[in-house]
């Protein structure tokens, strides 16, 4: 629910100056981030306008700065240039969403199957500790952005132990793609969380039994779990005439 008074879609200009002002040089990073959390978090809808001027005015850097913020987001397939308009917050169809997801799959599927293979023991205490982590954030309550970087620790851990450098780049382009898709199945249903903890606990006890057909099995459940959760979120907001959002 919005709060009273505060325009849908529409960050928080005070919270989000707020949020890169407590941070030190260099800037540029710093205000990617809190960009880039301010989309993630639903305060830029999809589809809505990145005004430069408001930027600069949010955030007190320059206009070199922000359009070299914009380049990165545009990168990572958080926004895009559209001719007349300029940037504007990337908004996804389900049918896009649904080719991500089956993509995400195979290639989750894969990477787990290959750490099995390759990754020696010092690498199942990493994983181990990084999931532990992850349980940890969602028990305590943690937020969206905290549990999406608790679980990026986990992929970083599988993508180190998998020992494949083109591997490691597609999987870094497709999860920057369905960042947004990530956020909002997180964000849709407060009990995912928990399931995402529990989907994946299957897939760290099948690792650390080096059972590569379980553990390719257990993530592509804990992704489909997702892709179910998230495409439903998506079509019901189109639905409702609300903007679209999913994990």
């Amino acid at each position: 629910m919005d709060e009273p008074g505060r325009q849908q879609g529409k960050p928080d200009v005070p919270d989000l100056a707020s949020r890169i002002g407590r941070v030190a040089a260099p800037l540029r990073p710093q205000v990617r981030d809190a960009l880039r959390e301010a989309i993630l978090t639903m305060r830029f809808a999809p589809g809505q306008r990145l005004v430069e001027r408001e930027l600069i005015d949010m955030t007190g850097v320059s206009r070199t700065t922000i359009r070299e913020v914009l380049r990165e987001l545009a990168a990572e397939g958080l926004v895009r240039t559209v001719p007349q308009k300029g940037a504007v917050v990337v908004a996804l169809s389900p049918e896009e969403a649904e080719e991500l997801y089956e993509l995400r799959e195979v290639l989750e599927a894969h990477l787990v199957r290959r750490f099995v293979a390759q990754a020696p023991d010092g690498r199942l205490v990493a994983l181990r500790r990084a999931f532990t982590k992850l349980e940890d954030v969602v028990a305590e309550g943690g937020g969206t952005m905290d549990v999406l970087r608790a679980k990026d620790v986990i992929y970083d851990v599988l993508l180190d132990g998998a020992g494949n450098s083109a591997l490691r780049t597609s999987l870094s382009q497709l999860h920057a793609r369905v960042s947004l898709l990530r956020a909002g199945s997180l964000s849709s249903d407060p009990g995912r969380p928990a399931r995402s903890v529990s989907e994946l606990r299957d897939m760290v006890k099948a690792v650390e039994a080096r059972d590569a057909s379980a553990a390719s099995a257990a993530m592509i459940a804990h992704v489909r779990a997702a892709a179910r959760l998230g495409i439903a979120a998506m079509r019901a907001s189109q639905e409702a005439g609300a903007p679209a959002t999913t994990r």
